[in-house]
């Protein structure tokens, strides 16, 4: 969607708030021996109580308020009886729609002890997702974001996970402009316009390129032994920096 008035920003800004604050609640909860199916629970009814609703429910009739993904699992890993251990390093995704206003957000976290290619991936991540929005401006490229991305990547001698990536938000989960590659498409000629909604979510790897969806229909893997960290803002275009709306303050 693009801005089109104060109340569009405000909307905005408000599930932004609420799907941050989540992540942040359900990442406080994460420790050995709890289940990624309690972990949803957690965050299913902080979205309730603030008024929200689960994007992916509304959006996919997904089996979880939210995505938590666990070691191997890159994205869109279903709830369920999984219990959480110690080292294990736990992706949640959280997406949700209040008064017609849809955010996404998500983080990786290591459950203690952590382990240096975890932290490594991590700060990685961290850092393209940093590196990416300085790159997202009205008029820039949109593959500058993608070019960003992989220059981190590569930096620290990881990996962008390919078949996944950022996209539009805002009136529905997932719109136009639709895939934004995490890595540089030279091909890729479109142009960021201001006002403008958009998420971007690096996916940095220890090692994989693309992920295969494991037979349940949903969750998103890599090879056994290879980890993947994600970090994501929904974000306002502007002439300058963009307006990040998943912040908890």
């Amino acid at each position: 969607m693009s801005i089109n008035s104060e109340k569009d920003l405000q909307g905005l800004r408000q599930i932004g708030r609420v799907v941050a604050r989540c992540l942040q609640h359900m990442q406080s909860k994460l420790e050995p021996g709890i289940t990624t199916a309690e972990l949803d629970s957690i965050g299913g009814h902080y979205l309730s109580l603030h008024g929200a609703r689960s994007a992916p429910q509304l959006t996919y009739n997904f089996p979880g308020y939210t995505c938590i993904s666990v070691n191997e699992e890159a994205a869109h890993g279903i709830p369920g009886p999984r219990v959480i251990k110690a080292g294990d390093l736990v992706n949640i995704d959280v997406s949700a729609e209040l008064d017609g206003y849809f955010a996404d957000t998500g983080g990786s976290a290591i459950v203690p002890p952590e382990s240096k290619l975890h932290l490594q991936i991590c700060s990685a991540a961290k850092r393209a997702l940093e590196n990416a929005m300085l790159e997202a401006r009205a008029g820039a490229k949109l593959n500058r974001i993608g070019y960003a991305i992989e220059a981190e990547a590569t930096r620290s001698g990881l990996t962008v996970i390919e078949n996944i990536g950022s996209h539009g938000v805002g009136r529905a989960l997932h719109e136009e402009p639709g895939f934004i590659a995490g890595y540089y498409d030279k091909h890729d000629r479109r142009i960021l316009r201001e006002n403008q909604v958009i998420t971007i979510e690096p996916f940095i790897s220890s090692g994989g390129r693309e992920v295969f969806e494991n037979g349940d229909g949903w969750t998103l893997v890599t090879n056994p032994g290879v980890f993947t960290a994600q970090y994501e803002h929904t974000l306002v275009i502007t002439k300058g920096k963009p307006l990040i709306m998943t912040l908890t303050a």
